[in-house]
């Protein structure tokens, strides 16, 4: 069922109209030494996600990719994903409902399905009562010996007397959490950072609140 779904996203993909393979290839980051990066989380629809809908100081919100995980000592895919998942549990990141799914990621050119796939689910460090870090990671991608995941991590505020009660918060807070978690409490280790070039600053409609175009690059070795 996997495959099927991956196979039928690449499918509308590769048939998506010229004016949208066109702005998918302006929202690619080629950062040197890795492979073709996409800039933002995108939805089942393939456009990118709008943090449902938030506006953030009169603009909409635009959600980045802010992480980069490379596996060099996982045997095959299904391992390098069991291993992620067993880390980010570990760095206090375990799987929780309560968050909307169905998100995508591009990297290599490749449209990956996001990690958890549960119905609601997402990488976080609290309920979704409360406030909370969270995040939803694509991949893997083969590269070269290694495996290759990128991530969209960030911050919601809430508060049950406020409408709405849940509201975006920070993406650098969540992405440096996370990370910073995963160098303390695993072999997973922050070895640099990228610039993947997607700060939206003086766009008059889109922001990404107070991301700063760099994704944290996290590895972890055999």
């Amino acid at each position: 069922m996997r495959r099927i779904r991956l196979c039928l996203l690449i499918l509308c993909t590769l048939l998506a109209p010229p004016w949208v393979q066109a702005q998918q290839a302006v929202d690619m980051a080629t950062p040197e030494g890795l492979p073709a990066i996409g800039k933002w989380m995108l939805t089942a629809k393939g456009v990118p996600s709008d943090w449902l809908g938030e506006i953030d100081r009169g603009k909409n919100l635009r959600e980045p990719i802010n992480v980069i995980i490379i596996d060099e000592g996982a045997s095959d895919a299904e391992d390098a994903k069991a291993r992620l998942l067993a880390a980010a549990a570990r760095a206090g990141y375990p799987i929780r409902f309560g968050h909307s799914t169905g998100y995508q990621g591009f990297i290599g050119g490749q449209l990956h399905a996001q990690l958890p796939q549960g119905r609601d689910d997402a990488f976080s460090n609290d309920l979704f009562e409360v406030s909370n870090n969270h995040g939803r990671i694509f991949g893997p991608h083969a590269f070269g010996q290694a495996y290759l995941f990128t991530g969209a991590f960030s911050r919601e505020e809430v508060d049950p007397f406020r409408d709405p009660p849940h509201q975006y918060g920070s993406f650098n807070r969540a992405r440096d959490d996370f990370t910073q978690r995963l160098d303390r409490s695993t072999s997973y280790k922050v070895s640099g950072f990228v610039s993947l070039g997607n700060a939206l600053i003086d766009d008059p409609k889109l922001t990404t609140g107070d991301h700063d175009g760099m994704a944290v690059v996290v590895r972890a070795g055999r």
